[in-house]
């Protein structure tokens, strides 16, 4: 058996050798540096996630959910992906399905071993039901993480739509799905500690596809969140500015035309742009799937 190659993210960069021995100014130089870096990785897997992005839109538009599966760093990174597209884009939680190594608890406190478990991570993905419109973003920096890959493969074969993230080439995580996503990282600056670019890598790609994904959804309109949930009063304000934003009326008229839509912005939107009552806004934008856009004719 051919071994694996080795793990980048393992490394060890000769730049930071005497860092115990650095002026906190040099150390947050430094690992700025390497933020930097970080970023770069990600815009260099641009095409692999714009195919991500492409094979994702059509299946979550069908009803599919957005599967977030991890252990460590990873795992919690989803999860705080995850956890913004409700408040953010309206997208429904119970679409929205977390499997990080270790169970909930994993959330805030390391449970060492889990990420090792290959069979909890396969049981629990068949527990989840995965289907043809589900979309697995797994995520692992070393690419080798068993109860990723396991759960990975878990929804591959019952037809998922599967994404695997990881920062080492070669990884098995990067072809265990229909697209790999490499963020080269190379090796940290604390030697080994992917919290560190590679977990700044990893984050900015789940922004960008999920982002990416809820604009591709129609949850986004003219660079705006028209989908937003107004659940206090700073966003109940946001709503107004949106509005009036984008209807050119005043934050009287903006509201009003809320209060119509009983507080349903993209109904709004089109009751100030269109001229038309909630009622016909909202069979406009049911037959639109949603897409303030297409409702409005382009």
């Amino acid at each position: 058996m051919t071994p694996p190659p080795p793990r980048s993210t393992e490394g060890f960069d000769e730049a930071f050798a005497d860092i115990d021995g650095w002026p906190a100014a040099r150390v947050l130089e430094g690992l700025a540096d390497h933020q930097e870096k970080a970023i770069a990785a990600v815009r260099r897997a641009l095409p692999q996630l714009s195919r991500a992005v492409d094979g994702a839109v059509p299946r979550l538009a069908a009803g599919g959910r957005i599967f977030y599966v991890g252990a460590g760093t990873s795992g919690r990174l989803g999860v705080q992906d995850g956890a913004e597209l409700t408040p953010t884009f309206s997208w429904p939680r119970e679409r929205c399905v977390f499997l990080i190594a270790g169970g909930d608890a994993a959330v805030t406190r390391s449970v060492e071993g889990a990420e090792d478990d290959a069979e909890a991570g396969r049981a629990r993905m068949r527990a989840a039901c995965p289907g043809a419109d589900d979309v697995v973003l797994a995520l692992a920096a070393s690419g080798t993480t068993p109860f990723v890959l396991a759960a990975a493969e878990t929804a591959r074969e019952a037809g998922a739509f599967v994404v695997g993230i990881a920062c080492n080439p070669g990884a098995p995580l990067l072809s265990a799905g229909e697209v790999g996503i490499l963020l080269d990282t190379g090796p940290e600056a604390i030697s080994g500690s992917t919290r560190l670019k590679a977990g700044t890598a990893q984050k900015a790609a789940l922004n960008l596809f999920s982002t990416a994904a809820m604009v591709g959804l129609g949850r986004v309109y003219r660079g705006l969140m028209v989908d937003m949930q107004a659940s206090n009063a700073k966003l109940r304000a946001r709503s107004l500015r949106i509005l009036a934003r984008l209807s050119g009326r005043g934050e009287d008229e903006a509201r009003s035309a809320l209060d119509a839509a009983s507080g349903e912005l993209k109904t709004a939107v089109l009751v100030l742009l269109d001229g038309i009552d909630a009622t016909e806004a909202r069979r406009r934008l049911g037959a639109a799937g949603g897409i303030v856009r297409r409702a409005r004719g382009g």
